[in-house]
């Protein structure tokens, strides 16, 4: 099996060679940018599997580099901030983050995050249910395709198996703590505002009028369902 490539960007030297480091001893291809510009050049040539993207950095920042990035490719991204605010991991978020790391963190739980994000943007081959269908919504968890009726829909990683999750139990009501670990495991670190910026990206892909959802629903106080009808 070929390692998985993860591009690294950061503007601290010492913080990309660190990384490239730790994470090619554990089996990675690591490739690194110093910031926006060159990660999009970067990740344009290489196709990684999975980008660590830094927040604060000069000429083209995370945020400002996820606005571009977001509108041609579906690549799983890790933010790694020091802004410990919820608002700015929120932003990220919203901008198409699959998951977002505290600075100072551990390398291990670093790799744990990792390596999670990584399982589910995998084709799910082996599955024998990979087919799930509610309505005219369907997914594909061997091909990793969502379609609304005639029309595919692109999704990133935690937006696919945050659908995939929904699907499996149409009418069931999840929590925001159920569906957080469903995406980041047992040993999650987030809030479940997480869940939130999740669902309203994907209502905004898959509903013809996402403040009436058809097929996401909200059960105030709850959580969240995929609707039968």
């Amino acid at each position: 099996m070929m390692a998985k490539t993860i591009l690294v960007v950061d503007d601290h030297a010492n913080v990309r060679a660190l990384l490239k480091d730790y994470l090619s001893e554990h089996g990675f291809r690591v490739i690194t940018a110093a910031d926006g510009a060159e990660a999009l050049a970067v990740a344009g040539r290489e196709q990684p599997d999975l980008i660590l993207l830094d927040v604060m950095m000069p000429k083209l920042d995370g945020f400002q580099f996820m606005q571009t990035f977001r509108k041609r490719h579906n690549t799983p991204v890790i933010m790694l901030t020091a802004r410990i605010a919820e608002s700015d991991k929120v932003v990220g978020l919203e901008l198409g983050a699959d998951d977002y790391v505290t600075k100072p963190f551990g390398m291990h739980e670093l790799v744990a995050r990792v390596r999670a994000v990584l399982r589910r943007s995998s084709p799910d081959a082996l599955n024998p249910d990979a087919l799930l269908r509610v309505g005219d919504l369907t997914l594909n968890r061997a091909t990793r395709v969502v379609r609304v009726g005639e029309r595919d829909v692109s999704l990133t990683p935690s937006e696919f198996a945050l659908l995939a999750a929904l699907m499996e139990a149409p009418g069931r009501v999840f929590s925001r703590e159920q569906l957080l670990e469903r995406l980041q495991g047992n040993d999650y670190e987030g809030v479940e505002r997480t869940i939130d910026v999740h669902i309203r990206n994907l209502r905004k892909k898959l509903e013809p009028d996402p403040t009436q959802p058809r097929y996401v629903e909200t059960v105030f106080g709850v959580g969240y369902r995929c609707c039968m009808d």
